[in-house]
């Protein structure tokens, strides 16, 4: 900690834009004036999530810890099941996945947000509590203003009433020369003990460049923009969301977002609102310049590393002081058509929270759901040392497949077989597509079948392909959604991933997915390469789905062991 008492939060909901369509997703925030206030006269069941974070109907898009409780605020409309109405909707826990709902906490009242109030992130001051700033949306033109607010009663551990103080309200307007309509997302702010300063991001753009505009206060009310941004990049387009805060070099515990020294990396995170992914580097900040400048390993753009290869956006991070560690949270759009939407109800899930630390090698970070979720596991069933030739598929006998969780562990003998490497496959998501599951190869793919239907007419393969490259072994994970669905008028990619991983002396690969009625959340090698996959099976639904380990390679396979759970459902209420 660096200052006593001073615990940096996070909360988050997710920013405005009028984007249209990117990689095939639907963006979260196209207005439907005809839908966005038809209420839901019934709720379908069939796919919601049981133990991902939703709430009972119609539409939402982070949560911090404070005084014993977790409090996720979320953009959420109460009136329909597309995108508009938004309010900070507001729910509490105590492990991050049994949830009870509280009223809205934050909604369109003033002039300086009549327009929407939008994404932030919260800062606990020592003696004052948590302070929210966010973003308000002053006129019909999308301007855009960072805005403060505080809760009415500290001392209530709920937190349920907060205020918006008239006279300090914007805190920040932009300048002449920054683009008004391309300014949001706060982040989490950081204490800097020699100056005396708290910092802050923004995120921005100007024309095709993505930036994270600086901002310094010694009040957390008066706030100055810094001559230059922390950082920025061309051709990345406006970067939402940004995050920005402290990891360990050495050891998995989290950090204080004000924490600094040769002791840690800094990461920087944005959500690309051109692409609708997210990328982020690993990098060093320099704090007497207030500069952050990547590894040189560290690709800055498109390309460069994500927290998850599927659908997965507008997350953000916050330091768990009750288990030290740094929680990662993010959100899951739909995949399917504003009608879809509209006739079941709802829309929008949250992922599995995920503690994050970075790998070891330090080229990246290293995601895992929070340890809280095994609380939900029930009976365990197992296989071990099993051999699956070329062509096996064995169903997991006794879970429930549609709501389930599973770890498993596959081993190979040989890496001979494997399928030589174009050094022309950079793209990952491309590969999935061309080398899919039922697509032979030499070692792999090999995985699960999640959802699938008993005569595999539906399915949703998780699945490693091995290449060779000049120097080395490139693995690829993929989650293909192309077979999840007889349905048509669904957005059903091939996501991928490459792992980084070294096969030279230990030939295994794990998984883990967990699986519920309409996502598959994977994670590859211990959580370096994990994707998020919305899926809508019209067969595999409920009692009739299925789980499978699968190998489609010519090299045998051996499914080393295999754990998988029954979930029960959370408390989502």
């Amino acid at each position: 900690m660096v200052l006593p008492n001073c615990v940096s939060i996070f909360v988050v909901v997710f920013s405005f834009t009028l984007l249209l369509i990117n990689n095939g997703v639907e963006a979260f925030h196209k207005i439907y004036p005809h839908l966005q206030s038809v209420s839901a006269t019934s709720v379908s069941e069939v796919h919601r999530t049981a133990y991902h974070f939703q709430p009972p109907k119609n539409w939402i898009n982070g949560p911090m810890y404070y005084n014993g409780w977790y409090h996720f605020f979320y953009q959420y409309n109460p009136k329909g099941s597309v995108w508009g109405n938004i309010v900070w909707a507001h729910s509490v826990s105590k492990d991050l996945i049994n949830w009870k709902g509280l009223e809205p906490a934050i909604y369109p009242s003033k002039p300086f947000d009549k327009f929407g109030c939008w994404s932030g992130s919260a800062t606990i001051i020592p003696g004052k509590g948590p302070v929210i700033l966010y973003t308000g949306i002053v006129d019909g033109n999308n301007t855009q203003v960072q805005c403060y607010a505080i809760p009415k009663d500290p001392t209530d551990p709920f937190l349920r009433e907060w205020v918006k103080p008239d006279k300090i309200n914007p805190v920040v307007v932009a300048g002449k020369d920054i683009n008004g309509s391309a300014f949001r997302d706060p982040t989490t702010a950081w204490w800097n003990p020699k100056d005396r300063h708290w910092r802050m991001l923004v995120g921005g753009r100007r024309e095709d460049r993505g930036m994270a505009h600086l901002y310094r206060s010694k009040d957390f009310i008066k706030w100055v923009r810094a001559k230059h941004p922390i950082h920025s990049k061309g051709t990345t387009g406006m970067w939402e969301c940004p995050d920005f805060y402290p990891v360990l070099i050495e050891g998995k515990d989290g950090l204080d977002t004000s924490i600094e020294g040769n002791h840690v990396k800094h990461v920087l995170k944005n959500s690309l609102d051109i692409t609708r992914f997210e990328y982020y580097t690993l990098g060093t900040y320099f704090t007497n310049k207030d500069s952050y400048v990547p590894d040189k390993n560290s690709v800055d753009g498109w390309s460069g590393l994500r927290y998850d290869y599927g659908n997965f956006y507008a997350s953000k991070s916050f330091f768990d002081p009750s288990k030290n560690r740094r929680v990662l949270w993010g959100w899951a759009n739909e995949s399917d058509s504003k009608e879809d939407d509209v006739r079941k109800g709802w829309a929008g899930i949250q992922a599995i929270p995920r503690t994050v630390w970075l790998d070891p090698t330090g080229r990246q970070l290293v995601q895992w759901p929070v340890e809280e979720l095994n609380n939900l596991r029930q009976k365990e069933v197992q296989m071990k040392n099993h051999k699956l030739a070329k062509g096996d598929s064995v169903k997991v006998e006794g879970i429930t497949a549609a709501q389930a969780d599973v770890e498993v562990t596959f081993s190979f003998s040989s890496l001979d077989k494997a399928e030589a490497y174009d050094p022309k496959w950079v793209n990952a998501q491309d590969l999935c597509a061309q080398k899919g599951s039922k697509v032979q190869g030499g070692v792999g793919p090999f995985g699960l079948l999640t959802l699938a239907s008993p005569n595999l007419v539906e399915f949703t393969p998780v699945f490693f392909r091995i290449f060779k490259a000049s120097k080395n072994h490139v693995v690829l994970l993929c989650s293909d959604a192309s077979s999840s669905s007889l349905k048509t008028n669904l957005y059903k990619p091939s996501f991928a991933g490459f792992v980084d991983v070294d096969l030279a002396t230990n030939k295994k690969l794990s998984l883990r997915s967990l699986i519920d009625h309409s996502v598959v959340e994977s994670f590859g090698e211990g959580g370096k390469t994990n994707i998020l996959s919305r899926v809508y099976p019209q067969l595999a639904v409920m009692g009739n789905a299925n789980l499978l380990v699968f190998n489609n390679g010519t090299e045998p396979i051996t499914v080393e062991n295999l754990k998988a759970w029954s979930m029960k459902s959370a408390n989502i209420k």
